[in-house]
């Protein structure tokens, strides 16, 4: 793939979840962009491991915080403002799913688990950044969120109704923030080939399968899901806010 630049260099940007998976790519090229980029995990170790593969950056800052937890979510966000004194982009990539028997079957404390990370999470981060936007005047959201969220999928229930709660929160973010010109959309994947996903890419039988529903014929790779994001993340996107951008090779065209 030809490079592609999105003139971000000077930017501030936070990425949830960046110390894997999607959240890591999009830290990835977002150094290459020379932005500053922070990136928060649960894990310590999860943050060493991203770090070394990122390799060491005055423009990487690295944090520990549990985005479903309001203190530290508050904590996080200082953090930022201390070191960088500005916050451009928020990344909302956080995500876990746990598969369930049906939503009818799901224990409240599995319920609240992943509703927790997913949804409250992006709420969350999403209401420290946009009180920062506000006074600058500027500034763009982009959440991660999942075809599931618009599609019923076995197992998947909980984490398809978090994600449907993110593209509505999508939509009411940008019908409020768009007047102090921040912009406010989601990224909806299909499966993408990360840990995440492994237990049926992994499967050269059951990945054959899954493809026969993609008209792409391919899961998607991490870099697939990053330029769609650091477009939405640009001035390019300056008049696009309340959209879901689906990423998925066609697969719910069909």
């Amino acid at each position: 793939m030809a490079e592609i630049s999105y003139n971000l260099e000077g930017k501030v940007a936070l990425v949830t979840g960046g110390s894997r998976g999607i959240g890591l790519e999009v830290a990835k090229y977002l150094l290459k962009e020379n932005a500053k980029v922070v990136i928060c995990a649960r894990k310590a170790e999860g943050l060493e491991a991203a770090v070394k593969e990122l390799g060491k950056n005055e423009n990487l800052l690295p944090i520990q915080a549990h985005i479903a937890k309001e203190e530290q979510v508050e904590q996080l966000f200082k953090q930022v403002s201390e070191s960088f004194s500005k916050l451009d982009i928020l990344i909302n990539n956080v995500g876990m799913n746990l598969l369930t028997a049906s939503v009818a079957e799901t224990e409240l404390l599995l319920w609240q688990k992943i509703i927790d990370s997913n949804l409250n999470g992006t709420f969350l981060c999403s209401r420290m950044a946009a009180r920062v936007m506000k006074e600058q005047g500027s500034g763009k959201i982009v959440n991660i969120s999942s075809i599931a969220g618009s599609r019923a999928a076995p197992g998947m229930g909980v984490y398809g109704i978090a994600k449907a709660g993110i593209e509505m929160m999508t939509k009411v973010l940008a019908s409020e923030l768009a007047p102090m010109n921040i912009q406010v959309n989601t990224v909806a994947p299909g499966m993408v080939r990360t840990n995440f996903s492994k237990p049926f890419w992994s499967n050269d039988e059951l990945y054959q399968e899954i493809c026969k529903g993609i008209p792409a014929k391919r899961i998607a790779d991490p870099i697939d899901i990053v330029h769609p994001t650091l477009f939405l993340a640009s001035e390019a996107a300056g008049f696009i806010t309340g959209q879901t951008l689906v990423v998925d090779g066609g697969q719910t065209a069909i």
